[in-house]
């Protein structure tokens, strides 16, 4: 059986997509994150709890605080990328539940009441959301070139507080000369699916 999405659509979103590490230095609009977040806000998570929330990097005094958290091989790149978006989970945010799930607003009480349960529900669903995020940067023609490699605990407290929760960085452009790294293999389907 063959995919309905478009086979050109395909390879934009998945087989050429690539984590680009040089950018050129055409800017990301306003307009295309607002586009980017329309079009990803519509990915599901559980109880709509939606709980990403995204800092953009754009000064250049902001992009100097941020560097000084990566880790070595992450500061060039993240220095040169036109946008930078740091990715964090909200863990607060059981208070949006009420307006985000009209039907069942007790949900915010009766599941969400303790923060531990809020801290696993938000990094699972912002972590969700997260990969629509980078699906829905590719889809607006840009690289997405999502990190780990930073100290977390500074970038929350240069940039977020102790309700939010960074979960990656991501630098956001169109590629630059030499963007790409190899590509690494990926496993096959039946190393990956099990049917009972």
């Amino acid at each position: 059986m063959s995919l309905v999405l478009d086979p050109t659509a395909q390879d934009l979103l998945f087989r050429e997509a690539r984590t680009a590490n040089t950018f050129t230095d055409e800017p990301v609009t306003d307009e295309q994150v607002q586009a980017i977040y329309d079009l990803v806000k519509f990915g599901p998570t559980a109880f709509n709890q939606s709980p990403l929330r995204v800092v953009l990097v754009r000064s250049a005094e902001g992009r100097e605080r941020l560097v000084q958290h990566m880790a070595e091989g992450n500061r060039p790149k993240t220095a040169t990328a036109p946008l930078v978006a740091i990715l964090a989970a909200d863990n607060e945010f059981h208070e949006e539940l009420p307006a985000l799930l009209p039907h069942f607003p007790q949900a915010k009480d009766l599941f969400f009441s303790e923060r531990p349960a809020r801290e696993s529900a938000a990094g699972l669903n912002a972590a969700l959301q997260a990969a629509y995020f980078i699906i829905g940067v590719r889809a607006a023609g840009l690289a997405a070139g999502p990190m780990t490699g930073y100290d977390a605990a500074g970038i929350q407290k240069e940039f977020l507080d102790g309700d939010h929760t960074p979960l990656m960085v991501v630098n956001i452009g169109k590629p630059g000369e030499d963007a790409w790294f190899p590509r690494s293999p990926r496993l096959s389907f039946d190393e990956v699916v099990t049917t009972v």
